[in-house]
């Protein structure tokens, strides 16, 4: 089993003890995000073929990277750098301190063990085509060294995304906009190029529409390049989330409406507030992200796999 942590929230980011936590307890409780009760997800050493973690802010899990290395299971980052304006990413960090992280998790381990995502691409007025252009070349020029595949998608505008979205424009005062598709296309080619010229694969994540010559579709739960950090094959089914995904089959240990970066453009928070009180009043003790307890989640089986 590949375990995820997490495309729900940013575990290393803001869940670090409550990881290490888990890894002891060998097991993670997971609100069900399809409705019904909670399920167990084990985090035991037999039970885990690997990890693969997804942050913005890798810096505060260094004590989990030490863990699952002592543990012997191979994992890797999905790293997302955007470098965009703060009234897009109000909590992020800014783009240098994620490339320093990127660049010594690389050094430490090797490119395999991270992989860069631009993403999602949003156009703005602070963020119009010819800023991502100049923006993206020069994170291929800090990162190109240290990392072999670059992950894009354009946003998709989920009703949460476009709540949030209003919200935010009104606040700030700058427009956006969802270019058609061959508007997208177009520029997709673009950016595969920059990163072909630096020696990285240019994938989109579940967007079938927008491949071309030179993009590839992205696999980010990723059972070869797990594979390839292992030094042994590991064979676990694709099983994709949505159409278009070549993702591995994988649990994912994160929960929603927990993550206080503040994107703008969020799908996984309904409301930036309440998703900041949610970090603040988090019990790293409690048996799953949102504070429930073994006591509550209690002889819960596992749900069907997705």
């Amino acid at each position: 089993m590949i375990v995820s942590a997490s495309y729900r929230t940013d575990i290393p980011a803001f869940y670090g003890d409550w990881f290490l936590q888990r890894l002891q307890a060998k097991e993670a409780w997971v609100e069900n995000p399809y409705g019904g009760r909670p399920y167990r997800v084990s985090l035991a050493p037999v039970d885990v073929d690997g990890f693969v973690f997804w942050t913005r802010n890798l810096a505060p899990f260094g004590d989990c990277i030490e863990a699952v290395t002592a543990m012997q299971r191979p994992f890797f980052v999905q790293y997302t750098i955007t470098g965009y304006p703060p009234t897009l990413e109000t909590g992020v960090p800014p783009a240098t301190h994620g490339a320093n992280q990127v660049v010594a998790l690389s050094k430490r381990f090797g490119k395999a063990a991270v992989v860069w995502r631009y993403d999602p691409i949003l156009f703005t007025s602070v963020t119009p085509p010819e800023w991502h252009r100049s923006n993206f070349a020069a994170l291929v020029r800090a990162l190109g060294s240290f990392v072999d595949e670059v992950v894009v998608s354009f946003c998709t505008i989920y009703r949460k995304s476009a709540r949030n979205l209003a919200k935010s424009a009104e606040r700030h005062g700058f427009a956006w906009y969802d270019p058609p598709l061959d508007e997208k296309q177009v520029f997709l080619t673009e950016l595969a190029a920059i990163a072909s010229d630096a020696g990285l694969r240019l994938t989109v994540c579940s967007q079938p529409d927008l491949l071309a010559a030179g993009i590839e579709p992205a696999a980010c739960i990723d059972a070869a390049r797990l594979s390839t950090l292992a030094g042994r094959t590991i064979s676990i089914r694709q099983k994709g989330n949505r159409a278009g995904c070549l993702c591995a089959e994988s649990r994912d240990i994160g929960g929603y409406d927990t993550c206080a970066h503040g994107c703008a453009y969020c799908y996984a928070v309904g409301d930036h507030h309440r998703a900041r009180i949610a970090v603040r009043r988090h019990d790293d003790n409690a048996q799953q992200l949102g504070g429930q307890t073994r006591e509550t989640t209690r002889n819960h089986a596992d749900p069907p796999d997705r």
